[in-house]
């Protein structure tokens, strides 16, 4: 009875919005942090995940031996992956397709591959403007891993923390 009686008394005096806007004034008066994009960037935590991409070796073979546990650990099932042996006995991706529209970047497929062949960079500005360009290819992930291997390669070297 009593706290009913203090809470009336407290909404007939408007406790809770002299203090909603007790919070508000603390922050009017603050700087403020604005990034004049795309000029200027924001700093990039070194644990961000962007864009995925496979990597080759030094001899320019894919590093990737089809052993399909990052389509396993994938919880979006963005990941789809198909196989075959190949001439000389090791086995290969005849596709290797990762779907951006399921996947939830979380880094897993990252952490279980056992010969470090995919990669998330930290690339954020992509777009897609046509159909079917959300889904990344083999070839296009060999070629955004091409492109991107001296700046993945550095991160690996400095170790970053979720690497």
């Amino acid at each position: 009875m009593l706290q009913a009686l203090r809470e009336y008394f407290q909404s007939l005096l408007l406790i809770e919005l002299f203090r909603g806007l007790g919070v508000t004034g603390r922050y009017l008066f603050r700087t403020k942090f604005t990034v004049q994009y795309p000029e200027e960037k924001a700093p990039l935590s070194p644990r961000f995940r962007g864009l995925h991409a496979l990597r080759r070796y030094p001899n320019g073979e894919e590093r990737c031996i089809a052993c399909k546990l990052c389509e396993a650990t994938c919880p979006a099932l963005a990941i789809t992956i198909e196989a075959a042996p190949r001439a000389d006995g090791s086995r290969r991706t005849t596709r290797y397709e990762i779907d951006l529209f399921k996947c939830i970047f979380c880094g897993f497929c990252e952490e279980s591959c056992p010969v470090d062949s995919i990669v998330e960079t930290s690339v954020y500005e992509y777009h897609f403007e046509r159909r079917g360009e959300n889904i990344l290819t083999k070839e296009k992930l060999l070629a955004l891993g091409d492109q991107y291997e001296a700046e993945i390669a550095a991160a690996r070297a400095a170790d970053a923390p979720y690497r």
